[in-house]
């Protein structure tokens, strides 16, 4: 089975059994890790069976992949931030650096930034974005991620934090990644193997850890368990009533902005 997910410390702890042959009957899989906005255009063209992708492309997915009830990331107090190196009032007249178009910081970026009107929003990969902001190539950059604990290591500062702005609008948490599998697959089989790496994973949390540091970049411990505290939680082993709303109100807020398609109901 194609199984694709990013380097990022949450991803690399929550698959990680399942990966290595730990959970009972799960299905053999060959493993691609890929930045989110490349699995986001990958899972378009069907490439994978079960991939990780942001939650503001699934209007575009959904016809081909069903959403999983776990091993994604949504929650409180973990969406992405618009930063700057100076104090701004707004992005009128601004350029902003930002990962993706097809992202779901992006989607809320573009919810929250409705009215203004930037100069110009560049697509730069992640690592690059706040380097750039720093040395004044952008007036503001759009993170996610680990920058929620490294900015001030660049000397910015956060113009709104897009987490805090979702949760006080809507009381609801922020759905951020989502686990889908192609249409026509053991999608409960499915569920259940990633439920049980989830569970794995926390009953045993020293197994993944070489694994984890293997792919965070030079992220250091410290961050790398900020990570996965911050991003695994209990809506990764199921997204239950809370989490379902959460993103339907996400891609109904989206459609009805004529920022997306709509999308189908997601169960």
């Amino acid at each position: 089975m194609k199984l694709a997910f990013s380097p990022c410390p949450n991803d690399t702890f929550v698959f990680h059994a399942w990966t290595h042959g730990l959970i009972e009957a799960a299905p053999a899989v060959e493993v691609t890790f890929a930045d989110i906005d490349v699995t986001n255009s990958a899972a378009e063209r069907g490439e994978f069976e079960v991939v990780k992708v942001s939650y503001g492309a699934l209007p575009w997915l959904l016809d081909q992949y069903t959403l999983l009830p776990a091993g994604g990331a949504l929650g409180r107090g973990c969406g992405p931030l618009v930063l700057t190196r100076e104090a701004l009032p707004d992005l009128d007249g601004r350029t902003v650096a930002v990962p993706s178009e097809r992202s779901t910081a992006y989607l809320l970026f573009r919810l929250w930034a409705a009215g203004q009107r930037p100069a110009r929003i560049d697509v730069v990969p992640f690592s690059a974005i706040m380097p750039a902001v720093r040395d004044g190539q952008y007036d503001a950059g759009l993170v996610i991620h680990e920058a929620r604990f490294t900015y001030p290591e660049y000397g910015l500062t956060a113009l709104v934090d897009l987490g805090e702005w979702w949760e006080s609008d809507t009381g609801l948490p922020i759905p951020l990644g989502a686990i889908l599998a192609k249409r026509g697959l053991d999608a409960p089989a499915i569920t259940r193997v990633i439920r049980a790496s989830v569970e794995y994973a926390w009953a045993n949390p020293s197994a993944s850890a070489a694994y984890v540091a293997d792919h965070a970049d030079e992220m250091s411990p410290a961050v790398q368990q900020q990570h996965i505290n911050l991003y695994v939680n209990d809506f990764t082993r199921d997204l239950g009533e809370e989490g379902y709303a959460a993103a339907t109100v996400l891609l109904d807020r989206a459609h009805e902005a004529g920022l997306t398609p709509a999308a189908p109901k997601l169960r």
